[in-house]
C-alpha cells in the first residue's frame, strides 16, 4: 500500500546539491531530460542561486525541448541561449558561440540539454574545448521503462556510446522511472533499483531521483538513500498547446 505524504511533505526530502556550475543532462527519447532540465533550472532560480541558464541542445527530438518553458522560465530571472523568434526551430549551431561563452564563464549554474543518444551527444564535441576537467557534471537520465536503458547490460552500453560520441565522462546518474500518466510510487522505485545496481557497476553515483509531485508525495523519505527532484510539468506536444478559438469559446 502507498504511503501518501501531507501537502508539503515533499520538503522533507532533500534537495539536489551541485558544485560544480555547469550541469550536463544526457537521455534518450521518453527518458524525461528535458523535463528534468527546465525543473531543475527552476529549482535553482528559485533557491537563490544566480545567475542560472538553460541551453537547448537537443537537435534529435522535436518534441519536448526545454526551449518551450523560456517564457516561463524568463519570468523567473533564468537566461535561456536559445535563437531568437522563428529561429527557435533551427539547428542549435546557430548559437553555439554563444553557449561557449556561457561555458568559459562558468558563473552561477548553467544547464545544458542534450540530446543523450551517440548521434544527439556528438554536439557536444563541437563544445569540447569549452570544458575544464572537474569543472562539469555530465549525468544520464535513466528511465527504466524505456528500451535501451530498462535493464544493466543496456544503460552500460548507453553509457558507452554516449562517452564515446561526446569526448566527456559522465558523472552520475539521474533515476526518472515513470510510465506518463500511469507513474506510481513503485514504479519510481523499481527505477531507483536499477539505477542504484548500475551505480555500483561503474561507480557513478545516483545524484538524484526525479516524481512528478503528485507521485513525490506518495514516496517515503525512508525508502530513498538519494535526493529527490519534484517534478511540475512545463513542456507538451504542439497539438497540446493549441487553444482553441471563435465566437462562442471563452
Amino acid at each position: 500500500m502507498e504511503r501518501v505524504l501531507m501537502t508539503g511533505e515533499v520538503d522533507q526530502f532533500q534537495a539536489p546539491v551541485f558544485d560544480q556550475g555547469i550541469i550536463i543532462i544526457v537521455g534518450g527519447f521518453g527518458s524525461g531530460k528535458s523535463e528534468i532540465a527546465v525543473n531543475l533550472a527552476r529549482h535553482f532560480a528559485k533557491t537563490g542561486n544566480s545567475p542560472v541558464a538553460i541551453a537547448d541542445l537537443d537537435i534529435v527530438n522535436p518534441y519536448f525541448r526545454s526551449r518551450e518553458a523560456s517564457e516561463e522560465l524568463t519570468a523567473l530571472g533564468v537566461r535561456s541561449l536559445v535563437p531568437p523568434g522563428d529561429q527557435a526551430y533551427a539547428d542549435l549551431p546557430i548559437i553555439l558561440p554563444e553557449i561557449k561563452g556561457a561555458i568559459r564563464q562558468n558563473e552561477g549554474k548553467l544547464i545544458l540539454d542534450v540530446g543523450g543518444d551517440d548521434l544527439g551527444a556528438r554536439i557536444l564535441l563541437s563544445l569540447g574545448d569549452a570544458f575544464l576537467p572537474g569543472d562539469y557534471d555530465l549525468l544520464l537520465v535513466l528511465n527504466r521503462n524505456r528500451p535501451f536503458t530498462s535493464d544493466i547490460k543496456g544503460t552500460l552500453k548507453t553509457i558507452e556510446e554516449i562517452e564515446g560520441a561526446s569526448g566527456l565522462k559522465l558523472t552520475g546518474i539521474i533515476s526518472n522511472t515513470h510510465l506518463l500518466e500511469e507513474t506510481t510510487a513503485g514504479t519510481v522505485l523499481d527505477g531507483l533499483d536499477l539505477s542504484q545496481k548500475v551505480a555500483m557497476k561503474t561507480g557513478l553515483p545516483v545524484r538524484f531521483v526525479c516524481a512528478v509531485t503528485d507521485i513525490a508525495k506518495m514516496l517515503n523519505p525512508a525508502d530513498m538513500s538519494v535526493p529527490l527532484l519534484s517534478l511540475d510539468r512545463s513542456l507538451l506536444k504542439p497539438w497540446e498547446r493549441r487553444r482553441p478559438t471563435g465566437p462562442n469559446l471563452t
